[in-house]
């Protein structure tokens, strides 16, 4: 869609506001609405000034003005405003320079494509998260001097089961790990996730299979159609507003969050990635799981900087929360074609055109942005220095003996600790200029206060353990 076609749908649909969005730092979305009067051809070129002294980890007060550069081909008529809206996706521009601010990760996710198609590797990258999510019907939160709690309801929830409610308890819900694909009564969600799956579509993803997930308390998948870096991040944060404002709608609440409740699964975000070059798929080969030299090494430079991509890709200190041994996680670094259990997977396609691997260790309190052209960057770094993972892991890796279980790596147990991989291993995110440190170091710190805030938080648990001693 070119600028003149902007125009054209303004004035097709009678748009009164445009919602310039950008993303932040941690991932969160943020916008700014002006009238459509003020949209023009003149506009797509000089953008909407604005504060960026005011997003946490970005500009000092001192130099806070930059740009809003909205990108015509990411228009689409947003379906939750009363009035008429056109949303459009922005880049964060320096005015000094007119390039991509280097914190912006919308700018960076295209500085990782270009640096790709520069490389010589291939052409593009293909991505396609798979965002699990949460619908409850009820979140308490309480945090203070004296105390600290949370709740959260669903009717759903197996814990529910000798509850009475006034029109009476219907007994259908999901038992702890019985949420796989049951049909209604059990499954509960049908008509929401329905609901979310055709707002998808209405903002311009190619919506592919709904379902409810293994816990219980009202998990569910919705995947929409793979995509490239950029295109594809930003449909993540599409997803994340339709989905969380359907629920709204319906007077539920969705989260993204990957560990809501205790002793039950948790949710992730697998990640399918690809490279392709001049229309061939760079995946496909004779090797291992129909995989091709290229896609091992890129798995080997996964493997290698597992440990500092998990700075980006498990972004929350309840992300660790989920990646725990012994626990179906996929915590162990490993690659195969059949096991679920190793933290890359190489799905059985049936056209070699698809080949691809999963990634299953991401979650979706991840920025995006950054989380794919980090896993990007460490593919590209596997390729060029022809980094191979090893033999497949294709036994139960939940399963070994302990001398064959600490041959096999696995990534972080904690933010911080991803926090000080990603300190010392860097180098392979600066290649093109794509991260700098200016930004990495902004990171780490905007991160290391979010530990610092759990650390210095007494937990329920630890009252339990220590109260009496």
């Amino acid at each position: 869609m070119t600028p003149a076609d902007v125009l054209k749908l303004i004035k097709e649909k009678e748009a009164k506001f445009a919602d310039l969005r950008f993303t932040d730092t941690i991932g969160k979305e943020h916008h700014v609405t002006i009238p459509t009067r003020l949209v023009d051809e003149g506009f797509f070129k000089d953008g909407k000034m604005f504060d960026g002294s005011s997003i946490a980890g970005w500009k000092g007060i001192n130099e806070s003005d930059m740009i809003l550069m909205p990108d015509p081909a990411t228009a689409v008529i947003d379906p939750f405003y009363e009035e008429t809206t056109v949303d459009l996706r922005c880049d964060v521009i320096e005015p000094m320079t007119m390039q991509g601010y280097g914190r912006d990760p919308r700018s960076l996710a295209k500085r990782a494509e270009a640096y790709l198609k520069s490389s010589g590797i291939a052409d593009s990258a293909l991505f396609g998260p798979e965002n699990e999510f949460f619908i409850f019907d009820n979140v308490t939160v309480s945090s203070g001097m004296n105390g600290c709690s949370y709740e959260v309801d669903s009717y759903e929830g197996a814990w529910n089961s000798g509850k009475t409610y006034e029109d009476g308890n219907k007994a259908h819900r999901p038992a702890v790990k019985g949420g796989y694909f049951p049909v209604p009564p059990v499954d509960s969600q049908q008509d929401i996730r329905t609901a979310m799956s055709m707002a998808c579509e209405e903002m311009g993803l190619k919506f592919e299979v709904h379902h409810h997930e293994v816990a219980t308390a009202g998990q569910g998948e919705i995947n929409v159609a793979a995509n490239t870096l950029t295109k594809k991040a930003d449909e993540v944060q599409i997803l994340k507003y339709a989905l969380q404002n359907v629920a709204h709608g319906y007077g539920k609440t969705l989260t993204f969050m990957p560990k809501p409740i205790v002793g039950d699964n948790g949710s992730g975000m697998h990640v399918h990635q690809s490279l392709q070059k001049e229309g061939k798929a760079l995946f496909a080969g004779d090797k291992y799981g129909g995989l091709s030299d290229i896609a091992l090494y890129y798995i080997g430079g996964i493997i290698k900087h597992a440990r500092a991509i998990n700075a980006f890709t498990n972004a929350s200190t309840n992300s660790y929360k989920r990646l725990v041994p012994g626990f179906e996680a996929p915590v162990k670094l490993a690659y195969s074609a059949r096991n679920r259990s190793a933290s890359i997977r190489i799905p059985w396609i049936a056209n070699p055109k698809g080949r691809r691997i999963e990634v299953r260790f991401p979650d979706a309190t991840a920025n995006p942005y950054f989380a794919f052209a980090s896993m990007l960057l460490a593919g590209i770094d596997g390729i060029q220095n022809k980094i191979h993972p090893g033999e497949p892991g294709d036994k139960d890796l939940y399963d070994l003996e302990p001398e064959e279980d600490k041959k096999i790596p696995t990534v972080c147990h904690s933010l911080d600790m991803a926090l000080d991989y990603l300190d010392k291993d860097r180098g392979f995110l600066k290649a093109g200029g794509v991260f700098t440190d200016d930004l990495i170091d902004a990171y780490i710190e905007l991160k290391m206060k979010e530990v610092t805030r759990v650390r210095m938080t007494t937990h329920p648990i630890e009252v339990e353990m220590y109260y009496s001693l």
